[in-house]
């Protein structure tokens, strides 16, 4: 099936077309399309060969019109900057194409505001499902949430009430962990260093109450701009020797932050970990291979956007889900920072 059909003109092909090319019924073109999830993988293969000998495009528009269902999904992440938002969002545009759906993705910038603005413009376009990230949106966002009826799958978050659906995890279980693990470690003078958007503040307030529970002084939170970089971790660690030069353990926001702490301190000819311990947040790719090794809290970004995908479409089906809310936890990589 290499060379186009000569007896199909390519200006009116159809299903049909599609169907005798591959030797299946329309009807099962229109599954492979719509719900492949559904067809044997053999048979998806031969109608996906088909369709591109054919050079068959289906209309969307039309397809929406009939059934009310645009296969889209729109998601809005705060940066895409970040990269385990980027990672979401690659295996949630997997899990969503494997189901015969497309993503759309709006950038809210950490502004309440501007999430408002996209969930207006989203909710007018009526797609399938949307994909949020956090819970934490304005009575007007979620009043035209629920208003619209739309599948709503929350993300990167935790709630007992969520709009709809909710896969995520918990941030003051984060911040709260961490510090129980500088506790145990003997560390004394505790610090954040953290962006400044509203769950990374989250995990430093629970930080901050854990460490004072476990009897130690308040720890110092030092707040950078979201979405925070390496250069910030850098300057946070200064400002913040100036204010407590007897820190003794950092919490960060991300691991470009504690790279930059790390990148600090030894500049500033200070021992990590003996002198100054670093526990970072998302474990991405290099934390392992730096020197001294980083200590991070792992969550699995790419099990986020999966699960995602999954309870989106389902909702967009209409169907009901054994959980509306799906905790899928986090581990404290212990390595050589801390």
């Amino acid at each position: 099936m290499t060379a186009r059909d000569p007896s199909i003109s390519h200006l009116s092909i159809t299903v049909n077309d599609v169907a005798r090319v591959a030797g299946v019924s329309a009807m099962t073109v229109s599954r492979v399309l719509n719900r492949p999830e559904q067809v044997p993988q053999a048979t998806v293969a031969k109608v996906r060969a088909a369709i591109a000998q054919t050079g068959y495009v289906p209309n969307r528009a039309a397809g929406a019109l009939r059934s009310s269902r645009t296969r889209l999904v729109a998601a809005v992440v705060p940066t895409l900057s970040g990269p385990m938002f980027l990672e979401t969002l690659d295996a949630l545009t997997a899990g969503l194409a494997a189901r015969g759906y497309q993503l759309m993705v709006g950038q809210s910038g950490y502004s309440e505001a501007r999430e408002d603005e996209l969930l207006a413009d989203i909710i007018g376009r009526r797609p399938d499902g949307i994909v949020l990230t956090g819970v934490l949106h304005t009575a007007k966002g979620r009043q035209r949430l629920l208003a619209s009826r739309i599948p709503v799958v929350e993300t990167w978050d935790l709630s007992p009430d969520p709009i709809d659906v909710l896969v995520g995890f918990s941030h003051e279980a984060v911040g709260r962990a961490v510090a129980a693990f500088f506790a145990r470690r003997g560390r004394r003078r505790l610090a954040v260093v953290g962006g400044d958007d509203p769950r990374a503040r989250r995990r430093a307030e629970a930080f901050a109450a854990e460490a004072q529970a476990h009897g130690l002084p308040a720890p110092v939170l030092q707040y950078v701009p979201a979405p925070a970089r390496l250069g910030h971790g850098r300057t946070a660690l200064r400002e913040l020797l100036q204010r407590a030069a007897e820190v003794d353990a950092v919490f960060c926001s991300s691991d470009l932050v504690a790279l930059g702490v790390l990148t600090e301190a030894r500049a500033r000819g200070l021992t990590v970990p003996r002198q100054l311990a670093v526990v970072g947040f998302g474990d991405l790719n290099f934390a392992a291979d730096l020197e001294p090794a980083l200590s991070s809290v792992r969550v699995d970004p790419r099990q986020i956007g999966e699960l995602a995908a999954q309870c989106v479409v389902t909702r967009a089906h209409r169907e009901t889900l054994a959980e509306r809310v799906i905790d899928v936890g986090f581990d404290l990589i212990e390595r050589a920072s801390s």
